[in-house]
């Protein structure tokens, strides 16, 4: 994905910007122009963009999808930028675009969200390697798993749990981000967690066999 705004280039100046530009030099660079300044800023939030998009579509070529139209949207707003965390806007966008993804989904029968895929390379990539061959296969049946029961969420369940339990993000954070009340981001998450509590419990053999 790095380089993904290069093709659009001819909308941006060609001004170089320095590597040794914090965050906030390279927003203003971006917003007067430069787009190599626009880029590295890609660079430093297209993984955590792709990990929240991953997490909440859950499928790898629709996460892609979504990361490279939720920073061609960026690419486009710069200018309007004016908070203070460019790091919340950059969620807050990614979260809107995977959002109406998973209501497109919703509304065609054939693409239930209870078929979505569980991107089993992915989750083997993440298991670690020291572990044995059964401990191993135990841990990718228990990932796939929560990557399904998280796949089965209704979209604001699955979008408040994965920007707090999986990102870190706190309550009010996800409020901002999502536009809801603090209220509902608390009562979304509740049903959400007791929702993958009750899925995980009628599978408590994958747990006492670690």
């Amino acid at each position: 994905m790095s380089g993904m705004m290069t093709r659009e280039a001819g909308d941006f100046h060609q001004v170089p910007a320095p590597a040794a530009l914090d965050e906030a030099a390279l927003i203003v660079a971006a917003q007067r122009g430069a787009l190599a300044a626009f880029n590295q800023l890609v660079l430093k939030y297209q993984g955590l963009a792709y990990n929240v998009a991953y997490r909440l579509l859950g499928d790898p070529d629709a996460a892609a999808d979504a990361t490279q139209d939720s920073f061609l949207k960026a690419y486009r707003a710069i200018g309007q930028f004016r908070g203070d965390s460019l790091k919340g806007w950059v969620i807050r966008i990614v979260t809107n675009t995977c959002y109406d993804e998973l209501r497109r989904w919703q509304r065609r029968p054939a693409d239930s969200l209870d078929d979505l895929p569980a991107d089993s390379d992915r989750a083997s990539s993440l298991i670690d390697g020291h572990d044995g061959p059964e401990a191993l296969a135990l841990r990718e049946e228990l990932r796939g798993l929560i990557h399904t029961c998280i796949g089965r969420l209704p979209a604001d369940q699955r979008i408040a749990l994965v920007l707090v339990d999986i990102q870190g993000f706190n309550y009010q954070q996800v409020a901002d981000l999502t536009g809801a009340t603090l209220g509902t981001v608390k009562s979304r998450l509740s049903r959400g967690r007791a929702r993958l509590r009750d899925v995980l419990l009628r599978h408590g053999d994958l747990f006492s066999k670690n």
